[in-house]
């Protein structure tokens, strides 16, 4: 279920990079890894790459760009917009491990 929740995040993502030609350009030189740590569950990670971002894998291992460690329940939560992510911030549902520059554009990203 997280999986095919990822995946469909990650399409919904790339199409919006492709309706956009100011996002892709912005986006066009950055490489990122990104990791979603579920503390009951798995570990996935994304690629950031050409504008693009990779379909999720399971982590291999490789030390991430951004850490985002949430729960399921958090994760379902954020994703139904029945918490929002300030909210799961503050209360420590939601880590968010990146440089601030890296929290700067995943802010505005999303």
């Amino acid at each position: 279920m997280i999986e095919e929740t990822l995946v469909s995040m990650v399409d919904r993502f790339n199409s919006h990079v492709h309706r956009n030609p100011a996002v892709k350009q912005e986006l066009r030189e950055i490489r990122r890894t990104i990791e979603l740590h579920l503390t009951d569950g798995d570990t996935f990670q994304i690629i950031l790459k050409d504008s693009q971002l990779s379909l999720p894998v399971k982590a291999d291992g490789t030390k991430p760009d951004v850490k985002i460690i949430t729960d399921r329940e958090t994760f379902n939560g954020l994703v139904k917009k029945e918490i929002g992510p300030m909210k799961a911030l503050v209360t420590r549902k939601l880590v968010i491990e990146a440089s601030l520059e890296d929290k700067i554009l995943l802010r505005r990203l999303l």
